[in-house]
């Protein structure tokens, strides 16, 4: 078999299993697990698959910057925003992670409802300042133009003076092995610190992360509530079930 047709052969794989693990590739296609491995690092150069630990996952579409990801499955995000809506009562304190998904979140936050709004996005930030009764906390720091958040040691100290009721995370990839993850190290660490100031996290996930990953693991299932999402009916979503609480979004 031809380079090119293994290559082709790991993508409809990973397409139809959403995983592609490299030992039973080779004993498939009879060749050496390095072979696999060699043909996946340059799939992964292409920026076509996420290499794992044994084999690789889908890469997530919502590794790109900011204006490209307002383009990614806006409908999705909106329905996800909307299921989001129904955990933040009166009164709450609510942060609310940076991305395009939270980003819906804030835009059809009720008019009259009386709630404080923690963030590090100023995007996020911006999208209520007409709010009427809605308090926004903003936290400082070094600005990261490629997720339009904040971050960095000042960053990560503000969060932890802060005490939360729920926080509503964004993530690039949820997949049921690779768990949550995001492109950017930085990025994992802040998630991380405000996930620790809240009483109930609960992940923002739109149907293009669903069983994708990318490079940094950002919190263990055990830490999370659960998922939010509108992905329809698949092995990955029965998976995902199996290791967290999973609410469809309508």
């Amino acid at each position: 078999m031809l380079a090119a047709e293994r290559r082709a052969h790991l993508l409809d794989t990973l397409a139809r299993e959403g995983k592609v693990v490299a030992k039973s590739i080779a004993a498939e296609l009879g060749i050496s697990e390095d072979s696999v491995r060699r043909d996946l690092r340059e799939l992964a150069a292409e920026g076509l698959v996420q290499r794992v630990y044994g084999g690789a996952l889908p890469v997530s579409p919502a590794v790109v910057d900011y204006a490209a990801r307002r383009r990614v499955n806006p409908d999705s995000k909106q329905r996800v925003a909307r299921a989001a809506l129904r955990l933040i009562g009166p009164g709450m304190t609510v942060l609310l992670d940076g991305g395009t998904t939270a980003l819906a979140v804030a835009e059809l936050l009720p008019r009259d409802l009386h709630c404080t709004v923690v963030t590090h996005s100023p995007t996020v930030a911006a999208a209520l300042v007409d709010h009427p009764t809605a308090q926004v906390v903003v936290i400082g720091g070094v600005l990261f133009k490629h997720s339009a958040v904040t971050g960095g040691a000042s960053a990560v100290e503000a969060a932890q003076r802060i005490s939360a009721d729920l926080f509503l995370l964004g993530v690039t990839g949820v997949h049921p092995d690779a768990g949550l993850t995001t492109g950017d190290p930085d990025d994992a660490a802040m998630k991380r610190a405000l996930a620790a100031r809240s009483a109930e996290t609960w992940v923002l996930g739109s149907a293009e992360k669903i069983g994708a990953a990318s490079p940094f693991q950002v919190l263990p299932w055990s830490d999370v509530a659960g998922v939010l999402t509108d992905a329809g009916p698949s092995p990955t979503m029965e998976r995902l079930r199996s290791v967290t609480t999973v609410s469809v979004a309508d």
